[in-house]
């Protein structure tokens, strides 16, 4: 069990996401950088979907009722374990009265808080992941509070010969204030002009303080639009279109002046031009950006866009190729 001493800031549960439903416009949600995730999960030698605890900004205070390892990854915070000092990216083994600190999270937005077997939270449409615009009862629709219990399954067997262990830098994501994201084009970016995807190319964009997990805003550039009518039925406005699904990743372009990326927790659909979609590995990059951050966006094929997941991929089967080799 794990007791909520202090929430923090905002401490949600996610896993891997929720798949299958964003039709009905419930988006998958999950954890928003993903590849830190993970890498927590590969860290305990736990399967990729175990639930574990997405901390924002300034962390929770947490006692453990039982002996377990854990691991934190993602953006570097300053975390305690009964008042010493931890490192983040390697497991930690930990007894029943345990008390760790997580307190102001550095560099990026979010730290993860992975545990052997996972949480024991309930499940609703097949995932851990809270969701608040679903409206999901209990820990899955709000975030965590004082007082809070989540129980946790049991650590899997000889995770503590994993204690100690790391992860190699060059594996290790990097956040930055500069951010250079793949991009591929298509969806209605017919109705953007030529000049206007230059713009939306050969310009910085900065991130706006109104971004969050259903979408970051971005402004600083200027993507201009075709010179001709809104299609039938879509409005006057020529950034309108029909209703089309969004992609999470979607690149929205609702005026001339502002960019909208979907992220994780993304409504399923609207009538803003959308002009192509970040590439899922990049999303994690995004997510984790500051405010007044700023993008770059690099055009690539749906052939370059695999390749660039594969790699992210890749280096997670390092790590659990090394784990499973402990």
């Amino acid at each position: 069990m794990l007791n909520i001493l202090e929430p923090g800031l905002k401490t949600t549960i996610q896993d891997t996401g929720r798949f299958g439903h964003y039709h009905m416009g419930v988006p998958p949600s999950g954890a928003a950088d993903k590849y830190s995730f993970l890498l927590g999960n590969t860290l305990l030698g736990n399967p990729p979907d175990y639930a574990g605890l997405e901390m924002m900004l300034t962390g929770p205070v947490i006692e453990f009722q039982k002996k377990t390892v854990i691991a934190l990854t993602g953006a570097s915070a300053e975390v305690k374990l009964n008042g010493e000092v931890i490192p983040l990216w390697q497991p930690i083994a930990v007894s029943a009265g345990d008390v760790l600190i997580v307190g102001k999270i550095c560099d990026g937005i979010f730290t993860y808080l992975t545990v052997s077997g996972g949480l024991a939270t309930p499940e609703i449409l097949g995932s851990r992941s809270a969701c608040f615009a679903s409206g999901f009862p209990g820990v899955l629709g709000r975030k965590l509070l004082k007082g809070d219990q989540l129980p946790l399954h049991e650590p899997l067997p000889g995770v503590l010969r994993q204690v100690g262990k790391s992860i190699p830098n060059e594996i290790k994501p990097v956040f930055n204030r500069q951010l250079d994201l793949h991009l591929v084009l298509g969806i209605a970016s017919e109705r953007i002009s030529d000049e206007g995807l230059t713009g939306l190319l050969n310009q910085e964009w900065t991130i706006h303080t109104q971004s969050n997990r259903v979408a970051y805003r971005l402004y600083g550039g200027r993507v201009r639009y075709k010179k001709e009518a809104a299609p039938f039925g879509s409005g006057n406005s020529p950034g309108n279109i029909v209703d089309i699904p969004y992609p999470i990743g979607g690149v929205i372009v609702p005026n001339e002046e502002e960019l909208i990326i979907l992220l994780n927790d993304g409504t399923g659909g609207g009538g803003f031009v959308t002009t192509g979609t970040v590439i899922s590995p990049d999303l994690s990059v995004l997510s984790q950006a500051k405010p007044h951050s700023v993008v770059r966006f690099h055009a690539v094929t749906v052939e370059q866009a695999f390749q660039l997941r594969r790699e992210k991929e890749q280096l997670i089967e390092k790590v659990k190729m090394t784990v499973q080799q402990a």
